[in-house]
């Protein structure tokens, strides 16, 4: 092996992906939101072909997902922005892990698709959208992005929110009742980027959690977003 491609094997084993802030040891809620992603990864990539692509909006799990079935097969995680990074040939017969799809240049895209396609590989695309919205220049990855297996991971529901929100408050060493919590998934956007402010908002507050302050922070969070 040429030191070059010792260099860009190294470079691929060491790119980790940027997972959604989840916390060590947090338990992974399993809900009607995600329940198909992870039924479908659980056995995947055997006898449901080479390539598949999860997609759904920012802060569903998505990447907590595809980390877990990274571990499982032990495939190697790249980023979109990163793909151009390592030459594909050094990853063929490998299983692939490539987060944030979309960023991926059109040829790099191109080439692990074709690999995990010739056999022996597995290539998972994660991003917000599905492949068929991606825009592409090469006509032929075009049609390889039409045609690719597509599972969906929808927003948070009451269920995952309700662990959301816990995981944040743990973060900073608050144990709200639960009443709390209920009130919250009842007003929230289902958003984990919404959960996350309105825990933020709360501990700014430096006072107990209760479910008064809870409408005293998501007033103002209102408030302040009708100003802007």
């Amino acid at each position: 092996m040429s030191a070059q491609s010792a260099l860009i094997r190294t470079t691929a084993e060491q790119l980790r992906l940027p997972l959604e802030r989840p916390l060590v040891g947090e338990a992974f809620v399993t809900s009607d939101s995600n329940a198909k992603a992870i039924r479908v990864l659980s056995r995947w990539p055997d006898g449901a072909g080479p390539v598949l692509a999860l997609y759904g909006p920012a802060g569903s799990g998505k990447s907590r997902i595809a980390a877990d079935w990274a571990e499982r097969v032990g495939a190697v995680p790249l980023n979109g922005v990163e793909a151009a990074l390592v030459d594909p040939m050094e990853l063929e017969g490998r299983p692939i892990l490539l987060d944030c799809a979309r960023d991926a240049d059109d040829e790099s895209l191109f080439h692990m698709i074709n690999l995990a396609q010739a056999g022996g590989g597995a290539l998972l695309l994660v991003d917000r959208a599905p492949p068929r919205t991606w825009s592409a220049d090469l006509p032929d990855l075009r049609s390889r992005l039409d045609a690719v297996r597509t599972v969906a991971i929808d927003a948070p529901d009451d269920a995952v929110l309700s662990a959301i929100l816990r995981a944040r408050f743990a973060e900073r060493s608050i144990t709200p009742s639960e009443d709390v919590i209920d009130y919250l998934v009842r007003r929230l956007d289902r958003s984990a980027d919404t959960a996350a402010a309105v825990v933020a908002r709360l501990d700014a507050l430096h006072r107990p959690v209760t479910r008064v302050l809870a409408r005293q922070a998501l007033d103002q969070m209102d408030a302040d977003a009708e100003t802007d």
